[in-house]
């Protein structure tokens, strides 16, 4: 149902360019809109954008369209077709519902911060605002291939077809792609030609990063349909994202995910009151790279006390960069407009000296080694005697963080990595 008037959007995403399509096909009925551009052509500065909707009286119509753009870009699309488009489709009677398949290079984290935070300028008839003025993410519904989607999660291969400057992993969209859904449509492959235990392993890895993501399976003998699509989506429990933006200093085991381990797929979490020594923790960081699926956490930096940072991995690729201040870093002015409930929880683990600095990281494993991972990150930490210098000691370290940081790298390469957008203020 529309919330305080604006028309519901439901984004449908996956590596899987046939297993979205016919998911988010499925989902145009009556009253509803498909919207989708196919980046295949990006950089001949080329997206092709293709606009399907049945009416109410259950006519079909649909427009296809080469849109040419001045830079080959996801944003550029965004900006100027997408987020107008919906604008638009809001203003029409005869659309009730908006579905959004996005392209496989696409993440739809990245195309939800868009829609509330991107004005939309300069269109005759509205007023400059946000897509999110008259459109709302209801749920995102990622499609994953039963067959293909651990392998490429867990790979160092990069994004196929990708511009030279977008500088993502294969498995950094895949995992993007399945930590913001809602929901989940697996497409299943043939029973006898997979090993079971190489089924088990995937639900147990989808399980921890999305624990409350209903999911259906997809069979060539049971394709989805309007019908358990509808079931699916009412699965969908009140509190799931539905296009929310997490930040930093959310919690980083949200949904309750299961902690032991399952065909040798478990959490790991690790935590310390004490910042990291910036050289020793670029060496700790290649733990995160052999056998992991993902990791996300907030870093205290000795050699960075006002911002946490944001270490974000999938597979073989690690980022770390700026995320957001920490309480005790702000005035009690500006303190008192953070999230109640954030302030409330460093509450109880305040630090008289340093606040609530602390460093918190959750590492999803697929070949489990938790004393190999939590000794490299400890050992990364200060000693007593660092600890004891104090600030002024902890300025003279060498930082070969810089400002952003991306592994694995041969030297200390320095750039300007795609981190959490809600706290960076990038758009996608």
């Amino acid at each position: 149902m529309p919330e305080f008037g604006r028309t519901p959007v439901v984004l449908v995403a996956g590596l899987d360019a046939d297993a979205t399509a016919r998911t988010a096909n499925a989902l145009v009925v009556a009253g509803v809109t498909l919207v989708h551009h196919d980046l295949s052509r990006l950089e001949e500065g080329v997206v092709v954008a293709t606009v399907r909707s049945v009416d109410l009286a259950g006519d079909e119509h649909a427009t296809t369209t080469e849109l040419v753009l001045d830079h080959g870009c996801v944003s550029c699309t965004l900006r100027a077709h997408l987020l107008p488009m919906l604008r638009r489709l809001h203003r029409r009677s005869s659309v009730e519902s908006i579905v959004v398949q996005l392209d496989p290079a696409m993440e739809p984290e990245r195309v939800s911060w868009a829609i509330s935070h991107v004005v939309v300028a300069d269109m005759p008839g509205f007023a400059d605002a946000a897509a999110g003025a008259d459109v709302c993410v209801r749920a995102t519904i990622t499609c994953v291939a039963e067959d293909s989607w651990l392998t490429a999660a867990t790979g160092d291969e990069e994004l196929p077809g990708a511009p030279d400057d977008d500088e993502r992993t294969l498995a950094q969209v895949a995992v993007g792609q399945v930590r913001f859904a809602d929901a989940l449509v697996v497409a299943g492959c043939d029973p006898v030609l997979r090993e079971p235990w190489e089924s088990a392993r995937l639900m147990a890895v989808l399980r921890r990063l999305v624990p409350r993501a209903p999911m259906m399976i997809e069979l060539p003998q049971r394709r989805v349909t309007p019908i358990l699509l509808a079931q699916l989506m009412t699965a969908i429990p009140p509190n799931s994202r539905r296009g929310r933006v997490s930040g930093p200093h959310d919690p980083l085991l949200s949904g309750q995910p299961p902690l032991d381990e399952d065909c040798g797929v478990r959490l790991v979490e690790f935590n310390s009151d004490r910042p990291f020594h910036p050289q020793r923790l670029h060496e700790a960081v290649d733990a995160l790279l052999d056998g992991v699926v993902s990791a996300q956490g907030r870093l205290w930096l000795a050699t960075h006390s006002a911002d946490a940072l944001w270490l974000d991995s999938a597979g073989g690729g690690l980022r770390i960069g700026s995320g957001a201040p920490w309480l005790a870093a702000l005035e009690p002015d500006e303190r008192s407009l953070e999230d109640p409930v954030r302030v409330a929880m460093s509450a109880l683990r305040w630090d008289p000296v340093y606040g609530d600095r602390h460093s918190a990281v959750v590492v999803l494993v697929h070949r489990p080694d938790a004393g190999r991972i939590q000794h490299a990150l400890r050992a990364a930490c200060l000693t007593d005697a660092e600890m004891a210098g104090g600030p002024e000691l902890w300025d003279t370290f060498d930082d070969p963080f810089g400002m952003a940081h991306v592994d694995p790298c041969d030297d200390i390469e320095l750039s300007d990595p795609s981190t959490h957008p809600a706290q960076k203020g990038e758009k996608p």
